[in-house]
């Protein structure tokens, strides 16, 4: 992990969302802490690293999630050369 994103603040920040015990806990919290585009930007890059996972196309991920190339990229650059970060939440979910 980044050692300049390592700090108190986000290990409060952290520590809040490790505190919510249900998706309609999460909902509020994240309603309140983020914005609707935030929130969105963030499930659409979940979404397309499954989709990436799954070996779809960029092409097939961008008509369905409406993620330009650049985002599929990033996420792809995540997935590949990233802290695992994907690969241990699917783990915990049981989808892989």
């Amino acid at each position: 992990m980044s050692n300049n994103l390592h700090n108190a603040s986000v290990d409060s920040l952290f520590d809040a969302i490790l505190a919510l015990e249900n998706r309609e806990e999460c909902y509020a919290f994240f309603m309140d802490v983020c914005t609707m585009n935030e929130i969105a930007s963030l499930s659409q890059r979940y979404e397309v690293a499954g989709m990436l996972r799954d070996k779809k196309t960029y092409l097939d991920i961008s008509e369905k999630t409406g993620a330009s190339t650049a985002t599929i990229s990033r996420v792809n650059r995540s997935l590949n050369y990233g802290n695992d970060g994907y690969e241990i939440v699917w783990k915990k979910l049981g989808k892989i």
